[in-house]
């Protein structure tokens, strides 16, 4: 018996499918509402605290809010009234430095944090927990603890601080000049972990082959972080570059707890500008003209990001 009769005897016969019995397709498709169904509670949520309010928002931007007598339609005299109003124009000049500093300073503190604690050690989980808990930290305690942290008397803390190195004591939050930037550096002791968290995970995905490479090439630390490190990131500086504008352009709580806008209107941004037209002013209509406008601002940021990612990965 030849080798090609023994595999005809011994292979198996393939069994024909049996005439009218369907065949069953590969994957769920019969069950396409189960992810739905689960998702539907947050759905339901999100819908009726999110997307319902930003609907209603629209339609009163363009509205006279009168409550308990009816809205009367004004068309863009709201969003002509914000975008001529002086104190606007500051606070989003305020929204946009704050937001570009914590922003690169979040960055640049998350990316040195990462590469400082990679690793799989025990004590490197232990630090990166401990790293990580000013964004477990409800902000308005973070708020108050920086509160306390920038007593502008030579008894605060930063100040006993800085008084070590011959440092005179500064006012922080209460000077305007310095106010700001006392915000944003709470701000990115707040959004550094979390930044740090995402560079961890595209950090374990670079291939250490390559700086294995760079090394017997001769390639030193700096070189291998310059040529291997931040070319394999780049997809996670983008998504992270998105997160912290967000972040930066939404700022409210800190600005609301630590200052409120003060002094002088140093430190008033868009969103405690809305908060005041809105609930302290009731002017509604204006309020929500503007939070239209950061939307928009906000949409605009994120969809040319977006495209510039495209391009580049094109």
């Amino acid at each position: 018996m030849s080798v090609k009769e023994a595999t005809r005897v011994t292979a198996p016969a393939r069994t024909a499918p049996a005439a009218g019995r369907p065949q069953r397709k590969r994957g769920r498709d019969g069950q396409w509402w189960i992810p739905w169904l689960f998702l539907a509670p947050a759905l339901v949520l999100f819908v009726y605290f999110k997307f319902i309010p930003m609907a209603q928002a629209i339609g009163m931007s363009v509205q006279e809010v009168r409550p308990y007598l009816g809205n009367r339609w004004v068309g863009g005299a709201n969003y002509a009234e914000i975008l001529g109003d002086g104190g606007f124009r500051s606070a989003a000049w305020n929204t946009v430095v704050l937001a570009v500093g914590q922003t690169a300073g979040s960055m640049i503190l998350g990316f040195c944090l990462a590469l400082l604690v990679e690793g799989q050690t025990r004590k490197l989980s232990f630090i990166r927990s401990a790293a990580f808990l000013p964004v477990v930290v409800p902000l308005a305690v973070t708020a108050e603890l920086w509160r306390i942290m920038y007593h502008p008397t030579g008894d605060g803390l930063i100040n006993q601080v800085i008084g070590l190195v011959g440092l005179g004591p500064s006012g922080f939050i209460n000077d305007p000049h310095t106010s700001l930037a006392s915000i944003a550096v709470t701000g990115i002791w707040r959004g550094a972990p979390y930044d740090m968290m995402i560079f961890l995970a595209g950090l374990a995905g670079i291939d250490r082959g390559l700086y294995e490479a760079a090394t017997v090439d001769g390639a030193s630390t700096w070189k291998r972080i310059v040529h291997v490190t931040l070319p394999g990131l780049r997809p996670v500086f983008a998504i992270l570059f998105v997160l912290a504008a967000v972040r930066g352009f939404r700022v409210f709580t800190e600005v609301f707890l630590l200052t409120n806008g003060g002094p002088n209107g140093s430190t008033e941004v868009v969103m405690t500008l809305i908060y005041k037209l809105g609930l302290e002013q009731s002017r509604l209509g204006v309020g929500s003209a503007g939070a239209v406008l950061l939307f928009a601002a906000t949409l605009v940021l994120t969809v040319c990001v977006q495209l510039l990612r495209r391009r580049r990965s094109a």
